[in-house]
């Protein structure tokens, strides 16, 4: 979380850091694409031969690359409110990335494809175990079956409060309105834990 303060000095704004995670191919560059109003730092490579063995292309065929270090977007919520979004790297060999960019985030969104569910527990865990609020974005397909957000809350064995919403990363407004819940119920967890701490 970083505070910025205009040149006059009077005024200042909040810029919070957010992550977005997910599996190979669930849309995470699309999301902070379609969101940023700054043209996205991008770090893209096409998929090759050698990566076949390792990049799990099922579900995902038309994909033809594949993040190798992080996107990078800012998005305006409000007058004063700036995010500043991260977007991770899907697959396992890039993992060793996680714990750098988690540094002195607010929260992350989790996007889960219903057709590959599985490829979204590693995010889960990763941000359980470390105490990161979050939320699941189930990005909708075209043509993949719809489940509504209970039953993916179900599926995904999240912990009660963690909110799930369905989005359409391709889409600003849809995106946007997924940043909003983040940032709502991240402050609300960290208020409850400072209230736990001096309680």
């Amino acid at each position: 979380m970083v505070s910025e303060h205009s040149a006059g000095g009077d005024t200042s704004a909040l810029a919070l850091k957010i992550l977005v995670a997910g599996g190979f191919g669930v849309g995470k560059t699309t999301l902070v694409g379609a969101v940023s109003e700054i043209r996205p730092l991008r770090t893209e490579e096409l998929l090759s031969e050698a990566g076949q063995l390792v990049d799990d292309t099922d579900g995902v065929d038309q994909k033809a690359t594949t993040t190798v270090a992080m996107d990078f977007g800012r998005i305006t919520i409000r007058s004063g409110l700036s995010l500043y979004l991260f977007g991770t790297p899907g697959q396992d060999r890039f993992w060793f990335l996680w714990d750098e960019l988690a540094q002195g985030a607010l929260g992350a969104v989790v996007l889960a494809d219903t057709r590959r569910l599985e490829d979204c527990f590693p995010a889960v865990d990763y941000f359980e175990h470390r105490r990161i609020p979050f939320v699941v974005a189930v990005n909708c397909f075209a043509g993949a079956r719809a489940y509504g957000a209970h039953d993916v809350c179900r599926a995904l064995d999240l912990d009660h409060g963690t909110p799930v919403v369905l989005c359409d990363a391709r889409d600003r407004a849809s995106g946007k309105e997924v940043l909003i819940r983040l940032v709502e119920y991240a402050g609300r967890m960290h208020t409850a834990r400072l209230l736990d701490s001096v309680g």
